[in-house]
């Protein structure tokens, strides 16, 4: 096995999940992202298993107060949602769909994160519900904000 193919079993350890179907996704499966909640958040819990499937090795951190978190990330408050993800150098604030991180890693753009406000029925950690259109939103150092993708539940639909 190379060094870069990771086995089809996967491995349990220090309570991160990894599983991998191999070499085609062994880069993408080694993105960490750090999941910042609060303790028994039911959709935050679901959001870590959503990043899970869209092979991200997922860390959670669970905090009483997230409050001082979002301010040293510089979280936008009209964009601030439940929990908080960092990942490789961005912010990724509420239930974006793993599918626009992946998209925001691979473009790479000179921003400070992206941002999902509220809880929209569908989006990831939130189905279950009829889902609704939302727009995923850039922000950046300047503080302005540009909206970036559009979604249908987990689904992309375009503008």
């Amino acid at each position: 096995m190379s060094k870069h193919e990771i086995g089809r079993r996967g491995f349990v350890a220090g309570g991160v999940v990894t599983v991998a179907a191999g070499p085609a996704i062994a880069q993408s499966a080694a993105t960490v992202a750090t999941v910042h909640l609060s303790p028994g958040c039911g959709c935050c819990r679901q959001y870590v298993e959503h990043l899970k499937r869209g092979r991200f090795i997922v860390r959670v951190e669970a905090h009483d107060d997230l409050a001082p978190l979002k301010l040293s990330a510089r979280v936008p408050a009209d964009l601030e949602a439940c929990h908080t993800t960092l990942v490789d150098g961005y912010t990724v604030e509420g239930h974006v769909p793993s599918a626009a991180i992946r998209r925001l890693l691979a473009e790479r753009p000179k921003l400070r994160g992206v941002a999902v406000p509220g809880m929209p029925a569908g989006s990831p950690g939130m189905e279950g519900a009829t889902p609704e259109t939302y727009t995923v939103f850039l922000f950046h150092d300047d503080d302005s904000r540009t909206p970036w993708m559009r979604f249908l539940g987990q689904t992309p639909v375009r503008a």
